[in-house]
């Protein structure tokens, strides 16, 4: 059960994560500045509700199954740990909540950029990172083969 709930709540922040990126670059690409306010008031409401109890959920459930755990992937996932956190605590979530209250009154200056191109690379990163992570714990569960043989016909 915990196995299922930490893959769960994985996916998901990984998912909100990469939602929330993709659609800032398409809107900063393609979008106009009503467009790009949408997007920032979306991710930080609901997006945020639904990636912060996600992220706890993996943390969690993550550090119960690894407490007693040994190897290379656990340790290397423990490794990636902090980096993602940092990342999410000074980075992501003050950046979302900036970007959002600047675009709402439609401050797209510098600083507004300059914020935005640091929440790309600090969310590019953490992408990076739960990808690995993921690929990591699949391996663990067997779900994928630790050698280059592919993935597992059958999920458990």
């Amino acid at each position: 059960m915990k196995t299922t709930l930490h893959l769960l709540g994985a996916i998901t922040a990984t998912l909100c994560i990469a939602t929330f990126f993709s659609a800032t670059l398409f809107v900063e690409l393609f979008g106009s500045p009503e467009t790009i306010a949408t997007v920032k008031k979306l991710i930080v409401m609901p997006g945020l509700l639904i990636l912060i109890p996600a992220i706890a959920m993996t943390g969690a459930t993550g550090f119960s199954l690894g407490k007693n755990r040994k190897g290379r992937l656990v340790e290397a996932k423990k490794k990636r740990m902090p980096i993602i956190g940092a990342n999410g605590v000074l980075v992501l979530l003050p950046a979302a909540i900036f970007l959002d209250q600047w675009a709402a009154v439609g401050a797209y200056d510098l600083k507004f950029y300059v914020v935005q191109g640091l929440e790309l690379i600090a969310g590019a990163v953490n992408l990076t990172l739960m990808g690995m992570n993921i690929r990591d714990g699949l391996k663990m569960t067997g779900e994928i083969s630790p050698h280059k043989s592919g993935i597992r016909h059958e999920w458990r």
